[in-house]
């Protein structure tokens, strides 16, 4: 009976979620890409502002070339209104010697580099906050666009970005791109955190004017650049480790307007390229991203648990049952229930598809998955609150 149990609170979120994802999708929309036609952008009404682009870059040897060449690249009737910042957050790696060897082979004024400072004595400065801080002092654009090395923007990526910005009269744009996917730990974590996020970004509470709550993802979001002076920028949010979160939520509070958009059009975004790296990054930010509340990871931990591991768990058992004792007829109700749950797992990761364009590839491990996920929610929990093992590519974020 307690399986049954189970299976019914499965099936029961697995349904609210499959709505709560539909209504997401539906009400944060694809951004669409212009084309390298400039009748697509109505420079008359928005005219030309002037664009920085802000890349935070520390150990990223293996993806700031591509990175930096595809902003480059995309641009199309508003070439000449971006500029691009590449900030060397003091790398270990051949981060500089890369960005170094770029910049000569490309000639290209619009490339600007900066090899970061040391931080400043007595000052707390987190992540890649200092990094940006030290380019904003140098950028002139009318918008910023922070983007993460990971990402890879397509043609007509900013161009799109910005009108939508101005159309809607946005203070922040928060793009979210294609999450691509390799190893199978990626494709066991990344679907599920994207459909979490999504739910998140277009929650009630989020929406809710009165509350305090906001979500972001940092690998794509451009600012107004009044606004983001008028909330302090990375300096207010100095020595927060989930930085996108912060400013989102600074965004909010002082009356401006965030908007969200899907950006499986216009970029694609591998956030990490190992199982260490995974891990490390998630159980860096999952805690502090939900304002450090031990009940919402607990919550979270639960619900992946019920959502993705319990269904799979039934099948076991009944099977395991029906190899020794043979099967009742409560038994076939309890297998009819897992079936129906296991097709709302696929239907869920098929709407999926529709924000990332990305195959539901491996769906039927979701089990796994939401193990993976859960452990993750508690390890993000015991690093942040005991700072060990609490890092980013080895620097040490307590």
């Amino acid at each position: 009976m307690f399986l049954l149990l189970l299976l019914f609170l499965s099936l029961v979120g697995l349904s609210a979620y499959i709505v709560s994802l539909k209504q997401a999708i539906k009400e944060i929309p694809q951004l669409i890409p212009l084309s390298s036609i400039s009748s697509d952008y109505d420079s008359d009404s928005f005219g030309s502002p002037k664009i920085s682009v802000i890349v935070p870059a520390y150990n990223e040897a293996d993806n700031i070339q591509d990175c930096v060449t595809s902003i480059l690249k995309s641009a199309n009737f508003l070439a000449e209104n971006i500029e691009v910042w590449v900030v060397d957050d003091r790398s270990t790696d051949k981060t500089w010697i890369i960005l170094q060897a770029l910049q000569r082979s490309l000639k290209d004024p619009r490339l600007k580099l900066i090899s970061g400072l040391p931080q400043p004595e007595g000052q707390k400065w987190t992540g890649k906050n200092w990094a940006c801080a030290q380019a904003i002092k140098c950028a002139e654009g009318e918008f910023l666009l922070f983007i993460d090395a990971d990402v890879r923007l397509k043609s007509g990526a900013i161009e799109s970005a910005l009108q939508v910005a101005l159309s809607e009269q946005a203070d922040l744009l928060n793009c979210i791109p294609a999450w691509t996917c390799d190893s199978l730990t990626e494709w066991l974590v990344q679907p599920l955190m994207l459909i979490n996020l999504l739910i998140s970004l277009n929650s009630k509470i989020a929406k809710d004017p009165k509350t305090e709550t906001a979500f972001a993802a940092g690998p794509f979001m451009l600012f107004r650049r009044s606004a983001y002076e008028k909330v302090g920028g990375h300096e207010a949010v100095a020595d927060q480790v989930a930085e996108d979160v912060a400013l989102a939520r600074l965004i909010k509070h002082n009356g401006l307007k965030i908007e969200y958009r899907l950006g499986a059009n216009i970029a694609t975004l591998r956030m990490y390229r190992s199982w260490g790296a995974l891990w490390e990054g998630w159980t860096k930010v999952l805690y502090v991203g939900a304002q450090r509340n031990l009940l919402i990871m607990l919550y979270l931990a639960i619900v992946m648990l019920i959502l993705y591991t319990v269904p799979w768990l039934g099948l076991l058992i009944i099977l395991g049952k029906s190899l020794t004792v043979g099967l009742q007829t409560i038994d076939l109700l309890t297998i009819g229930i897992n079936l129906i749950a296991v097709f709302f797992q696929y239907r869920l990761r098929k709407l999926a598809t529709n924000a990332s364009n990305s195959p539901p590839k491996y769906w039927w491990l979701q089990g796994l998955g939401g193990i993976l996920v859960a452990v993750i929610a508690l390890d993000s929990v015991i690093k942040t609150e005991s700072g060990w093992g609490w890092t980013w590519r080895g620097r040490a974020l307590k």
